[in-house]
């Protein structure tokens, strides 16, 4: 069935107390999520044993290193990361930093920290 999903109608979640995710799409197959980061925040780097992702800036600029490569991402870029890599997403300038991250299969439960915040 078709419908139609917004981060209004979407299960939401907040982690560190002002950072916002929206469950778009959660299937046994597939995971896409849209999340909003304030200036400053940030998650502890780890990687997924089995979830590819693809992580699609939508505002702000970010640097994506992963596979020691490093790529700049400006609104409306994206990069993939193949699973057992950790990446660092990190944001390039102040505003909140808003983007969407696909995960197959879904990363829930895959989860391995590889540095902790500092």
């Amino acid at each position: 069935m078709m419908s139609v999903v917004t981060s209004h109608t979407a299960e939401h979640s907040v982690w560190r107390g002002d950072c916002h995710v929206w469950h778009l799409q959660n299937s046994p197959g597939l995971s896409v999520i849209q999340e909003r980061v304030p200036s400053g925040r940030h998650e502890v780097r780890h990687c997924h044993h089995h979830a590819h992702q693809f992580f699609s800036v939508l505002s702000a600029r970010a640097t994506l290193e992963a596979d020691r490569r490093t790529v700049a991402l400006a609104r409306h870029h994206g990069s993939s990361v193949a699973a057992k890599v950790p990446p660092r997403l990190s944001k390039r300038d102040s505003d909140d930093f808003v983007f969407v991250l696909v995960s197959t299969p879904p990363s829930h439960g895959d989860r391995v920290v590889v540095e902790e915040a500092p």
